[in-house]
């Protein structure tokens, strides 16, 4: 049971494969753990009808299952798992201090240390079937979910850096790779665009949008309309790779924690610490890299050793 009049030592923010693995270890590491699910529990795993490249499932599992497994295996070394959303935050600047966390009607739990696993959202481009076809052709990751589309033809849209990384890994595993991108130009670094020119199987659009994602039950193709000149063509697909960049859950974390450019947590290199002390960040929230369940379960892990540590020389 809860007791809210207690100070917690490990109070966790987010229940993605970070959140989760970071609760695991600090249970075991006598922390008494609390983990808040958040708006998505089990993070975008949960999106993902098949996962293929987490180590120890060789047939693969549903990301639903391992989300729901990883919960399970939490649970059993006593971690409380509240269902909660956290309206505010108030931490510490000093070194043992007293953080604060606070739900609706302004209730509140205290702790000397928090793992913030909020990861980050896809960025969708607000169209319709697009939200229904993910797992089921629609995708943000090709490294997750290109393996499925092998000898298939796949497109991706974006100009950045992750777009035309994403279209490289498909060309070397699939027939054709569409690369539609809304610019006359990329903004990627010269050297990507260097390589992506010289690869064959990859057919480049600029000044081109998606118009209509196309498919009853699942994606069979897109449309897509050239601004400059006013042609529209039918593109027949099974896989569309959306890489127009995602957001790390961060907004209640502004101006209460150091962040990059992009909205990211800043931690120390080597680490999961962050500038406040015992505040630390896992997965996604400060890795805007990798992106992997693998790695964010790995910086969970570190989580919760860099807060046991902590507490040790509070």
């Amino acid at each position: 049971m809860l007791n809210k009049n207690k100070i917690m030592d490990c109070v966790i923010l987010g229940s993605g494969p970070a959140g989760y693995t970071a609760a695991i270890y600090a249970a075991r590491a006598d922390l008494h753990p609390i983990l808040f699910v958040g708006m998505q529990p089990g993070g975008q795993l949960t999106s993902t009808t098949k996962v293929d490249n987490y180590p120890g499932f060789s047939a693969g599992i549903n990301g639903n299952e391992l989300m729901e497994n990883c919960k399970k295996q939490a649970e059993r070394f006593n971690t409380i798992i509240i269902h909660k959303t956290i309206t505010n935050v108030d931490f510490s600047d000093k070194k043992g201090g007293i953080h604060r966390v606070y739900m609706k009607n302004e209730e509140n739990i205290e702790s000397k240390g928090i793992i913030i696993a909020t990861g980050s959202s896809p960025k969708f481009l607000g169209m319709d079937k697009e939200k229904k076809f993910l797992g089921l052709g629609v995708s943000f990751c090709a490294t997750c979910d290109g393996f499925f589309h092998k000898e298939k033809d796949v497109a991706v849209i974006g100009g950045g850096d992750t777009a035309l990384e994403e279209a490289s890994y498909l060309s070397k595993i699939c027939r054709n790779v569409y690369l539609v991108v809304r610019k006359n130009y990329f903004r990627a670094s010269k050297a990507l665009q260097d390589r992506i020119s010289k690869i064959n199987n990859v057919n480049i659009f600029f000044c081109s949008q998606i118009t209509k994602i196309m498919g009853n039950d699942f994606l069979e193709g897109i449309q897509i309309f050239n601004t400059r000149n006013k042609i529209s063509r039918t593109i027949l697909i099974s896989g569309l790779f959306i890489a127009i960049g995602h957001s790390p859950n961060t907004k209640l974390f502004k101006n209460k924690l150091n962040l990059d450019e992009r909205g990211y947590i800043i931690v120390e290199k080597g680490s999961t610490r962050t500038n406040k002390p015992g505040i630390f960040a896992a997965g996604d929230v400060q890795d805007p890299t990798y992106r992997q369940a693998i790695t964010s379960a790995g910086t969970g892990c570190m989580a919760a050793l860099d807060l046991e540590k902590y507490l040790c020389l509070c």
